[in-house]
């Protein structure tokens, strides 16, 4: 008998599992950039916070949004023991009781929830479609980038704000899922300029080259090689995009567009301003989403700078 070899086989590791490897290293460097940023900081802690009121909102508020505590229609005097629609702060009430006769502490908390779906979900909207538009725009080129260029030229020159108002005007009183589409289907144009311009810059590099000397298809390359490039970039437009989302959630209920299913810091402020609640005695009325509004989007453009600066080597601190 011949003498017998053995043959030792290395392990192979699937490219699933090592593309998770090199996502955890990067997330893992990021991590340790963001910890040394004071702003990624600051911003991450306000994210925080109110995501945490977001998910508590069942155990912080005591009500529910549109829970009617105090009868609207109430003849009981308001005494400092017996509360009645308007009336102002108090040890049961902390933020007061609105026309309506619901606790304002209460909307406040389930407000919270209203402006982080609106806010994340819209920007995701945005992103998509602005990324989808800026890879085929600034990869293809040619008719087809000048055609979605000037297309998207055009929604540029509409003021976003003044778009979405008349939009939500025709259509009237927004629910929360017309809402979301509404500020991400129109919000798209800023984000496919940024990712245009980074697609142009990442696509005269030599690895897209070599995958075009190999035969790699345009949707191989964009998928595999521009788009895990653009990434960054992308992630941080949409935290930055989740603010202005919040914003424009707030104006729209501000100006009486939204629904009567959900309730909002907007619409909370909306009721405010038309109950005069600085004459009536109340400011907290007002004040309070106010604060909550500013920063929370405070909280987003702190984070998404901190972000941006940190993947995109262009932008960091010397």
């Amino acid at each position: 008998m011949g003498a017998t070899e053995t043959v030792t086989k290395t392990p192979t590791v699937s490219p699933f599992r090592a593309s998770l490897k090199v996502a955890y290293r990067r997330l893992e460097e990021v991590w340790l950039q963001i910890r040394h940023s004071r702003m990624a900081l600051v911003g991450l802690a306000i994210l925080i916070f109110f995501t945490a009121v977001a998910l508590l909102a069942p155990v912080l508020a005591p009500y529910g949004p549109l829970q009617r505590i105090v009868p609207v229609d109430s003849t009981v005097p308001c005494t400092p023991t017996v509360s009645c629609p308007l009336s102002p702060p108090n040890s049961a009430y902390p933020l007061g009781v609105s026309f309506f006769g619901m606790d304002i502490y209460s909307q406040v908390i389930w407000g919270t929830q209203v402006s982080l779906i609106v806010g994340v979900l819209s920007a995701i909207i945005a992103s998509v479609v602005g990324t989808a538009v800026g890879l085929v725009s600034g990869f293809i080129g040619g008719w087809v980038d000048e055609v979605m260029m000037r297309f998207n030229d055009i929604v540029l020159s509409i003021p976003w704000l003044v778009l979405m108002i008349v939009v939500a005007a025709i259509i009237g009183q927004i629910e929360l899922v017309g809402m979301i589409l509404i500020i991400g289907l129109t919000g798209w144009s800023i984000t496919a300029r940024v990712i245009r311009a980074q697609v142009l810059s990442v696509k005269e590099r030599m690895f897209v080259e070599r995958a075009r000397m190999i035969g790699s298809s345009n949707t191989h390359i964009m998928i595999r090689h521009i788009f895990p490039n653009a990434f960054p970039l992308i992630f941080a437009n949409t935290i930055l995009t989740v603010a202005v989302s919040i914003l424009s959630e707030a104006v729209l209920a501000f100006l009486g567009l939204s629904g009567t299913t959900y309730m909002s810091w907007g619409k909370i402020i909306e009721e405010a301003t038309n109950n005069n609640a600085l004459i009536n005695g109340n400011p907290a009325w007002l004040v309070v989403p106010g604060l909550c509004i500013v920063f929370l989007v405070l909280g987003f453009y702190l984070f998404g700078y901190a972000l941006d600066e940190i993947l995109n080597p262009r932008l960091r601190r010397r």
